[in-house]
Formats: structure tokens, C-alpha cells, sequence
């Protein structure tokens, strides 16, 4: 297996915290009934959305399921245009649908799926053809067809396969990065033709090592912002995979903060991944300034930040009814005011429009 630079210590980084900042709340509204579904059609779990040049919006929803009660196939890929009107569904009956994890569009509006339950990332083009896969997705005809374990330490990986795959982003040489994010706890990367480069990362606590590696996106100076979500930080690695930062937003939640689901937790002792600030879903905005948005699980907010890690704004917070959030899952944020969020626990995509003071 071909393996890029991964940093060995942690004197070679910049630790960049939030701790001891109270970022300003950024007032915000949610537009009601956006997302104008057709008759009979419905969102599942809404686990990615993102926008493409022309504001048309493609959200994944882990929707119609087919198959048993457990390990249904729950994927579907609906677009909508700028003003929320259904367009069409993409890639129905696709043989890598299984579980979705994120949705992704690139420069030239071809839009990419990461599908944590085939394993597999599908390109289509603007016009919803398959233009290049990448893993494979387990046969159901081996005997031992089952969904993938967690063996600790985990099984080597292998080139050119993924487990339980996460997301995409593109460098400005159009490389192509995949995040192998729960199991094998790399990133892989290929050229802009498809044709397997290498990878970096490895399972562990340590810089460059990764925990789910959940969300993934690159700026301008191809900077790649990991969400490293177990291990509550954001690392930002150059190209090769070398460690140059690490962010955590440190921002306490307030008090007596609603926990989304399950028991509530004893004071600081939350599951990790639902800790405050660990970083679920990222986006990066394509403005002249780039800002990145960061969300997390509890207190279910969202988080602006400088690409140095800075916590400039906050907005949100848990609960059901509109304004308000269930486990964001991706973030699209095509403009510095504008934001799309893809929420699993109360099956919906919401629009916010930000009004920062």
C-alpha cells in the first residue's frame, strides 16, 4: 500500500482553540417549506446536502428503503432548484445505494456520493449518468455476506477499497481525496483521471492519526480541513497528509442544553462523538475570504470559523421545530450568509438565512 507523509509529532503543529472565546450568536432564520417534496415522496434521515453553480440543491435522504426492517437499502438522491421546486430524483435503483453518508459537488457541477453502507463514492455528471466509481461494493452472493465488523486494531486496508467511506473533495489540481472514515481511518487520494495515488492516516489519538473521520473539505491553498470527529478536533493537513494545525472549538454549551436522544449523560461525560465541538459536518465557503461552518451533535450548533481556526459566530442549538436541529449531519454553504443543513433525527433539510450584526 502506497502511504503519504503522516506527522509524527506534535511540535511541528499549530494548535489553534477556541477556549476561553464567547463568540458572538449570529441571528439567523429558516425559511419555511423550502424544499417542496412531490406527492408520496418523503425524506428519511437527511444525511448530505450541497449546492451546485446554478443554486440548484441535491439532498441525500436515507429514504426509500427497500428490503428487511434492518439493513434496508436507504438512499435517494433528490434534486430541487434554487427556489426549492422538486427537479427530479438522481441515480434511482443505483446499485451502490445501501446507507448514504454525503453528497458533494465539484467545480464543474458534477455531483459525488459517499455510501457508507456499499463502501463505494459514485461521480455523476450534471445530467445524472454514472461517470466514475470508486471501491466496490461487497457481494451479496458470499456466503459471508454481513455487514463489516470493527476488529481492534482494525484489519490492514487495501488499495483502492474502502470501509464504511464518508466523503470527497478535490484539490486545485482536481485530485480527488476520499475519507475512509470509520474503520480504516485514512484518507485516500487519487488523480483528477481516478488512478490511485495513496493514502495517509491510520487509527490512533495522535497528529495524523484519526477516530471517524467524518467531514472533509479543501480551500484555496489546498489546505485539507478534517473532521476527526471522535477525537474532537479538526486537523488540517497539506496535501501529502502532513499535519500543519490542529483546531477545537472549545465553546461551552450553555446550561441545561437539551441532549437530542437517549439518556442524558452525567455531566461531562457524553459520548464522544456528542461531546460540544466535536466536529460532525464541515463546508467551506467560495467567497473571497473563505470561512468555514462547523456542527456538532450536542449542543447542536453550528460554528463559523477562520480557516485559522477562530470561532467568529455561533448560531443554533438542539430541538424539533424549525430554526432549531437533530444531529446535523452535512452543511452546504455556497455564500458566507446563506447555509443548508441536512439533519438525521428530525428527517428534514433546512435553508437558514444568517443576519450577522
Amino acid at each position: 500500500m502506497t502511504k503519504l507523509w503522516l506527522a509524527a509529532g506534535a511540535a511541528l503543529l499549530f494548535s489553534a482553540s477556541s477556549y476561553a472565546q464567547s463568540p458572538p450568536e449570529i441571528p439567523y432564520e429558516s425559511v419555511p417549506n423550502f424544499f417542496k417534496l412531490p406527492e408520496n415522496t418523503y425524506f428519511g434521515e437527511v444525511s448530505g446536502i450541497a449546492v451546485n453553480s446554478k443554486q440548484h440543491v441535491f439532498v441525500l435522504s436515507r429514504g426509500n428503503t427497500n428490503g428487511p426492517a434492518y439493513g434496508a437499502a436507504a438512499a435517494q438522491l433528490l434534486e430541487f432548484d434554487q427556489n426549492g421546486r422538486f427537479v427530479r430524483e438522481i441515480g434511482k435503483n443505483l446499485y451502490a445505494w445501501a446507507f448514504s453518508h454525503t453528497v458533494r459537488v465539484d467545480r464543474h457541477d458534477d455531483i459525488w456520493v459517499a455510501d457508507k453502507g456499499s463502501d463505494m463514492v459514485v461521480r455523476f455528471d450534471p445530467t445524472g449518468r454514472v461517470k466514475m466509481v470508486f471501491g466496490r461494493k461487497p457481494e451479496a452472493s458470499d456466503e459471508g455476506a454481513h455487514p463489516l465488523e470493527h476488529p481492534r486494531p482494525p484489519l490492514p486496508p487495501i488499495d483502492g477499497q474502502f470501509r464504511q467511506v464518508t466523503d470527497v473533495a478535490w484539490d486545485s489540481a482536481e485530485n480527488i481525496y476520499i475519507s475512509d472514515g470509520y474503520i480504516n481511518s485514512r484518507v485516500a487520494k487519487y488523480d483528477k483521471d481516478g488512478n490511485w495515488i495513496g493514502s495517509f492516516g491510520e487509527p490512533g489519538t495522535g497528529p495524523g492519526q484519526y477516530s471517524t473521520l467524518h467531514s472533509m473539505v479543501i480551500d484555496r491553498q489546498d489546505r485539507i480541513y478534517i473532521a476527526d470527529r471522535n477525537n474532537r478536533r479538526i486537523q488540517v493537513t497539506d496535501t501529502s497528509g502532513k499535519v500543519l494545525k490542529i483546531i477545537t472549538i472549545d465553546v461551552p454549551p450553555p446550561a441545561n442544553a437539551p441532549f437530542a436522544i437517549g439518556n442524558r449523560p452525567a455531566p461531562g461525560q457524553p459520548p464522544i462523538q456528542q461531546q460540544a465541538g466535536s466536529p460532525w459536518a464541515i463546508c467551506i465557503t467560495s467567497g473571497p475570504q473563505q470561512v468555514l461552518y462547523v456542527s456538532d451533535a450536542f449542543p447542536g450548533r453550528v460554528y463559523k470559523l477562520s480557516l485559522d481556526g477562530q470561532v467568529l459566530g455561533m448560531l443554533g442549538g438542539t430541538g424539533k421545530t424549525l430554526g432549531k436541529f437533530g444531529w446535523i449531519h452535512e452543511l452546504a454553504c455556497p455564500n458566507e450568509n446563506e447555509l443548508y443543513v441536512a439533519e438525521l433525527l428530525n428527517w428534514r433539510a433546512q435553508k437558514l438565512v444568517l443576519h450577522p450584526r
